[in-house]
């Protein structure tokens, strides 16, 4: 144990898991998006449905998509600026079964139509997991530069992209591989150690087979 586990993070808010986790859900998802929210369809599930209100979970995690993070001060007035900013906010019940007590599900909507729907748990300390991408389970912490790649669950794969990032001098800190079927739909999930040069992201996406590439940035 160490200090930061006493005493939590620096943050806005009166809890590490409802406030300042909702906010790093709010902002990593914003993250992966990867370009300015329009709308977003926010799903509480769980404690963060039941005792969010007081302590301003909705807020937190507007907050975290307008880019905010837990030590920001204008995270209480997240709503209103979104609302300025012309961004389209809902709010919800998330109905999921035996997920974490403090889940949201946001559905999200870029400003060039780009969609993105994700499950993030806040698991305290201002410690999140981010569950569920698209409807494919992840499992990533958001603590490093992450690489998820939904293809074809075919040979070849993922020899293509591990050889693709020894080529750019980026090294793998750990990987998950999930399929839905045998030959069906298959999902990568790579935290890196260094950042992956957008050029290189750029040509996973065009390769056959590739359905869909999304990229946590930390710059």
């Amino acid at each position: 144990m160490n200090l930061y586990d006493i005493i939590g993070p620096v943050m806005v808010g009166p809890s590490s898991s409802h406030t300042a986790g909702a906010v790093r859900i709010g902002y990593i998802s914003g993250k992966l998006l990867d370009e300015p929210v329009k709308s977003a369809k926010i799903l509480l599930y769980g404690s963060f449905l039941a005792t969010g209100t007081g302590h301003g979970t909705r807020k937190a995690l507007v907050a975290g998509l307008l880019g905010m993070k837990p030590d920001d001060t204008r995270i209480p007035d997240s709503l209103s600026i979104a609302k300025e900013q012309g961004i389209s906010i809902i709010f919800g019940e998330a109905q999921m079964k035996e997920a974490h007590p403090n889940s949201a599900e946001l559905i999200l909507q870029g400003v060039s139509g780009k969609t993105l729907e994700i499950v993030g748990e806040s698991l305290g300390g201002s410690r999140i997991n981010i569950a569920r991408i698209d409807g494919i389970a992840t499992n990533f912490s958001g603590d490093y530069p992450t690489l998820v790649v939904h293809n074809l669950d075919q040979p070849g794969h993922v020899t293509e992209v591990t050889s693709m990032l020894a080529h750019k001098s980026v090294n793998i800190a750990t990987m998950q591989l999930y399929r839905n079927s045998r030959g069906g739909e298959a999902v990568m999930v790579l935290e890196c150690d260094q950042e992956i040069p957008r050029d290189s992201i750029k040509w996973l996406e065009h390769l056959e087979g590739i359905q869909k590439v999304t990229y946590l940035s930390l710059l």
